[in-house]
């Protein structure tokens, strides 16, 4: 019968213990549990929106314009009130150069739950000052209410109307409740 070398036993156990160590260490880490909230709360996140999107534009005469534009990107959410951490986001808005812009947008999570809003704008030297109010949603966000506002700053505005563009201050409320619940004003917002 053949006699195990101690040397040997020495570099299988620590070859386990490797593979044992390796393979613990390549587990996803513990996802953080998502904020609650509950009914009539409300709490403060902050993010950045960035999106490409197509613009079409009608020229009316002199300097003003109206156009229709859609945009697709992500909405990353910061703060211990954010609703969720990252969202697929789209837009639709129309802009007329002398009355400003209206458009909706929905947010997608990972679990394909949606945050429906409706936007609201006007032109500053800067770029475009946005408001929002969430209308509610699906899923997890079905009683969910709140503000957002942030101004939009385009990165591309190609002839052919390619669009690429971000938020600046991203900043919102959201409130736990049944909707139509009229959250209150963020700090500086347009009535």
């Amino acid at each position: 019968m053949a006699r195990s070398h101690p040397g040997r036993r020495a570099q299988t156990a620590a070859a386990v213990l490797a593979v044992l160590l390796i393979t613990a260490g390549c587990r996803p880490a513990p996802k953080p549990p998502e904020p609650t909230l509950a009914p009539g709360e409300g709490q403060a996140f902050e993010g950045t929106w960035t999106a490409t999107g197509h613009r079409r534009t009608l020229l009316l005469g002199g300097d003003r314009r109206a156009s229709i534009a859609n945009f697709s990107g992500s909405l990353l959410l910061t703060g211990p009130g954010r609703p969720g951490v990252g969202f697929q986001a789209e837009a639709i808005v129309f802009n007329d150069s002398a009355s400003g812009m209206t458009g909706r947008s929905v947010w997608t999570d990972e679990r394909g739950d949606q945050v429906f809003s409706q936007l609201r704008g006007d032109a500053t030297a800067t770029g475009s000052r946005i408001t929002g109010t969430v209308l509610g949603g699906t899923g997890r966000y079905q009683d969910v209410s709140g503000t957002f506002e942030f101004t939009w700053r385009f990165v591309l505005e190609a002839p052919d109307g390619t669009l690429q563009g971000q938020s600046v201050g991203f900043q919102g409320l959201v409130l736990k409740g049944t909707p139509p619940f009229t959250p209150p004003a963020l700090e500086g917002a347009r009535p």
